[in-house]
């Protein structure tokens, strides 16, 4: 491998992958993205992310980080000097990587719950996603960011996942814009920024992509 050199083990569905490829992007570092099939996990997969063999794996000069939280803080420590996603304040990082361990335990995990579920199943499970966004919802306050004024480490781990509000709504029957206006304000103020907008796939190629995988019985 060349000196300095990046390759992401990626998936372009994965908002996991998505917040690496934002927080890469915003500090404009140059990567080579190679996505993966999890289906039929490739050598090079396996061999950099033994333990939990899925992606996103971050491979900077030969050397592998994976989980997704912890490749983003990795990168914003590694090139703090571009556009930091963490502040300064020892308090202030606290409560920002609070808040992303929130997102990452609560969101993904329960809109699994709307798309596996069934009848009473997806009911709670709609209630359940709605109160973790309203939560959310109460610390971004009036904030244009979670941060403040400044798109960072929150922002970056939530964001992707508004890929996927289309198809919770679809399956869930209910509208996040109704139930949380001010996070999906939020949401559409980072897709105004370019390492946003291009990290996001659509929301429809999204929900056909994992209805279609959920009806076949790959969806896990």
């Amino acid at each position: 491998m060349a000196d300095n050199e990046l390759i992401l083990l990626d998936l372009w569905d994965s908002p996991f992958a998505m917040r690496v490829r934002i927080a890469l992007d915003e500090k404009g570092i140059p990567f080579k993205s190679k996505e993966q099939d999890l289906e039929e996990k490739s050598p090079l997969l396996l061999q950099m992310n033994p333990i939990h063999k899925q992606v996103p794996v971050l491979i900077h000069n030969g050397k592998p980080i994976s989980e997704s939280l912890i490749v983003v803080q990795y990168i914003d420590e590694v090139w703090y000097n571009r556009s930091p996603l963490l502040p300064s304040d020892p308090y202030q990082r606290a409560s920002m990587r609070f808040w992303a361990d929130y997102v990452d335990k609560k969101v993904y995990n329960t809109g699994k719950k709307i798309i596996c579920g069934i009848g009473e199943e997806v009911e709670i499970a709609k209630h359940e996603l709605i109160a973790i966004l309203k939560t959310l919802e109460g610390e971004l306050g009036e904030n244009h960011f979670f941060a403040g004024h400044t798109f960072g480490y929150v922002d970056v781990s939530l964001i992707p996942f508004y890929s996927w509000f289309y198809l919770y709504e679809k399956l869930g029957k209910f509208s996040i814009e109704l139930e949380c206006p001010k996070l999906v304000n939020w949401a559409k103020r980072c897709m105004e920024k370019e390492c946003v907008s291009k990290n996001l796939p659509d929301e429809l190629k999204v929900h056909d992509h994992i209805v279609e995988l959920k009806n076949t019985g790959k969806y896990k």
